[in-house]
Order: structure tokens, then C-alpha cells, then sequence
């Protein structure tokens, strides 16, 4: 059989929708100057989409640097992987600023975040180690500890006796193997915006003798009095050996890095397969992170924005009865029960008739049945954007409710 005949056959969960979701649902276009309001569809919308939490993508200064950068250095240099000709002062010092803000002994970039906890979670992994990682966790760790060949085990979310019961199996199994254990949470769930439990989950550690990694892109740059994520919001950031977070989110750019102690960083720097055999981060990414991360330093302004935006778009969807679950970070989700047909026609609605962008998720992300918009406040929203949104979700859930979207023209667009 031809190998690419199942493709023909099965498209995939999202790929069977492709012919009448594309360019729309799926792939959409939004354009113009990066912000609070962008083009979609011809029109001028809300967006509640674009995970530039501070701001910083459009900011003057970042772009004056990002531009210098790129003038100076271009997108070429430097050439190779870091190991073989691509070293430079500027990456070792992006290493080191990040490695202080994060409160570790020293850090590493990686070239993606997705591909950058994957290599890591690959290289920490040996076939005789035992992975714990919580069921909820992004797909790029799901997909690290696929490539594990020890065995691993998948805990109910932010369940510490789940956890538990699975670090009693991990530590049989250690003790007749020889390898170490470890967990793998986030600091924060980028679908339904709640913490991990990391303190809950560092508090068992003395009782079973595990490492601990945290994925902690949307925390990062967010969390925290000076913002270096959700160990310093639970206050313990010392607990975790392995800190991860990318550029894509508080910083608004590509890259990422892991922080921890000297010798687990030496260890990734020569055994990440993925840096070792990849080219070098470019210099105007690097010298534009440097700049983000001085703004994310000393301009509190920016955060003190962000979570303005966040607290009053949080409350005005409760007080307007709208479900927004436990979150405790920027990222809202409002969660309503109803079909994935209904779903369509409630997204198209709020973005054609009410100007509101935000992200659709159904099932299989979430349960049969349920429907998730997901809002990204940033710094660059204003109280009008807010004040919109909050008449546009009133009207919306209400429709929803009584069944309009049962029976409205199908919003499938071709």
C-alpha cells in the first residue's frame, strides 16, 4: 500500500473540516499593525488571540532594536550550531541576564520552545528513569515523553493523589531499574488558565526523592512581583530543577531557554541533540530578546497594565454570569455548554456581527458538549476593547442559551 493512502482517507480530526473551515475557523488571516485591534475578514476586529501579553511586539523601542539588530548583524550570522561556530558574547549574555531574573545558577537557549522542552525532557530521560507528568500538560511535553522509552505515567490535573498513587508505581519500579523519577507539570495551563500546584507537588518530594520540571511559558514575564513566573507566586521557585519558558508569549518574539543548576545545564548544553545539530539562534533575535527582557525588568508599568485588563475583563464576565473556571493568570477562557455546530455559529457571529476575535475550542481538546472561547488579555487592550467584549459575551451566551444557534444558517464558510 502506498504510504501516504491514509492521508487521502483520514484527514485528521481538524483536517476532515479543511475544504469548509480553512482561512476562517482554521489558518485565519488577521493583518494590519500588531495590537489590541486588527484586520480579519475584511473588517476591523478585537483580538483576543495574540499571546503578546506585554505589549512588547509593537512596543518603539522594541522594534527600533529589532530593526538595529537586524541592520547590523542581518538574519544570517551567526552561521553553524552554537557548539561548532555559532558562539557569541551576546548569547552568553542572554544566558546569564535570564539565569538571574529566574533566580537559577544558569541557563541555555533553545532555538523553539516546542522543540526546545521536547530535547530537554529527551536528553534529562534515560530508558531507565520514570516519567510523572500531569495529564493536562501542552502537547510539546505529551510529545517529549512519547520519544521516552522508560515507562511513564499521566496524573489526573493538579490531583495530588493521583499524583501520588503514580509516584508510589514510579519509585517500585526505580528501585529495581536504578533510575530516578521525574514530574513534569506547568505553572500555567494555557487552555484553562489555572496554575500548576507546584508547591503542592514540591511538598512530596522528600518523601519520594523526584526532579522536578515546569513549563512555565504563559507564566513567565506575568506571574510574580517582578515577574518571573509561578514560582515566585507560590514561592517556590527553589524547588524546581528544571525552569522552562519561552520568548512567544511575555516577550513576543521566538526562542526560548531552561534554567537550573550548573552542572544539569552543562549537561543539556552538550547532549541536546536539537541544539548540538541545529544553527544558532540569529542575532537580532537575541539582541532583541536581551532588550525585551531589560523592558520586562524595569518597566513594571507594562505588568501593571496587563493585569489591570485582566482583573477587570475577569470580573465583568463574572458579573455577567459568564463561567470563566478557576483561573488564576491572564489567560480567560469561557466555557459554555453546546455542539460543535453551534460553536461555529457562535464564533461567526461574535466575529462578523459584534467584532470580537478570540480562539474557538471543542472536542477532542475538551470534553463532548462544551465549548471554550479563549481570551489572551494584554497590555495593549483598552476599557473600551473590555467594555465590547463584555455587551458582545452577554449577547452571545444568551443567544446560545435559547437555542438561536440551533437553528441560524450554517456559519460554515467555503
Amino acid at each position: 500500500m502506498d504510504i501516504f493512502e491514509k492521508f487521502r482517507k483520514d484527514r485528521g480530526p481538524l483536517g476532515k473540516y479543511q475544504e469548509r473551515a480553512e482561512g476562517y475557523y482554521i489558518f485565519p488571516e488577521l493583518t494590519g499593525e500588531l495590537g489590541s485591534r486588527m484586520m480579519f475578514n475584511g473588517k476591523e476586529v478585537i483580538c483576543w488571540s495574540v499571546n503578546n501579553y506585554l505589549g512588547l511586539g509593537n512596543h518603539p523601542e522594541v522594534r527600533e532594536v529589532d530593526a538595529q539588530a537586524t541592520k547590523d548583524w542581518g538574519l544570517a550570522y551567526p552561521m553553524g550550531s552554537r557548539m561548532m561556530s555559532g558562539e557569541t558574547a551576546h548569547h552568553k549574555e542572554l544566558e546569564v541576564e535570564l539565569a538571574d531574573f529566574v533566580k537559577k545558577d544558569a541557563a541555555v537557549l533553545v532555538n523553539f520552545g516546542y522543540q526546545g522542552i521536547m530535547s530537554a525532557i529527551d536528553s534529562l530521560l534515560g530508558r531507565h528513569d520514570v516519567v510523572v507528568y500531569d495529564a493536562e500538560c501542552h502537547a510539546c511535553i505529551v510529545d517529549g515523553v512519547r520519544m521516552h522509552a522508560g515507562k511513564r505515567f499521566a496524573f489526573q490535573h493538579n490531583d495530588m493523589e493521583s499524583l501520588e498513587k503514580h509516584l508510589i508505581s514510579a519509585t517500585k519500579l526505580c528501585e529495581k531499574s536504578g533510575g530516578g523519577i521525574m514530574v513534569i507539570t506547568e505553572g500555567v495551563y494555557g487552555m484553562r488558565g489555572d496554575q500548576g500546584k507546584l508547591r503542592e507537588i514540591a511538598a512530596l518530594r522528600p518523601k519520594y526523592n523526584f526532579r522536578l520540571v515546569v513549563d512555565d511559558a504563559h507564566g513567565f514575564g506575568t506571574l510574580g512581583e517582578t515577574g518571573y513566573g509561578a514560582g515566585e507566586v507560590q514561592n517556590c521557585q527553589d524547588e524546581i530543577d528544571v525552569y522552562f519558558a519561552t520568548f512567544a508569549k511575555s516577550m513576543a518574539s521566538f526562542g526560548a531557554f531552561l534554567a537550573g543548576d550548573k552542572d544539569m545545564i552543562d549537561f543539556l548544553r552538550y547532549n541536546m541533540r536539537s541544539q548540538i545539530f541545529a544553527k544558532s539562534l540569529c542575532m537580532p533575535v537575541v539582541v532583541g530578546a536581551k532588550k525585551r527582557l531589560e523592558m520586562l525588568r524595569t518597566r513594571p508599568e507594562f505588568k501593571n497594565k496587563l493585569w489591570e485588563n485582566v482583573n477587570a475583563l475577569q470580573k465583568g464576565l463574572r458579573e455577567k454570569g459568564l463561567d470563566i473556571g478557576v483561573t488564576n493568570s491572564c489567560v480567560t477562557p469561557v466555557m459554555m455548554e453546546g455542539s460543535v455546530e453551534e460553536a461555529t455559529k457562535m464564533v461567526y457571529d461574535l466575529r462578523e456581527n459584534y467584532r470580537i476575535f478570540c480562539s474557538i475550542v471543542v472536542y477532542p481538546v475538551i470534553p463532548k458538549g462544551m465549548i471554550l472561547l479563549r481570551l489572551i488579555p494584554t497590555a495593549s487592550h483598552t476599557m473600551e476593547d473590555i467594555e465590547e467584549t463584555l455587551t458582545a459575551f452577554t449577547a452571545v451566551a444568551e443567544k446560545l442559551k435559547d437555542g438561536y444557534y440551533k437553528t441560524a444558517a450554517s456559519a460554515w464558510i467555503n
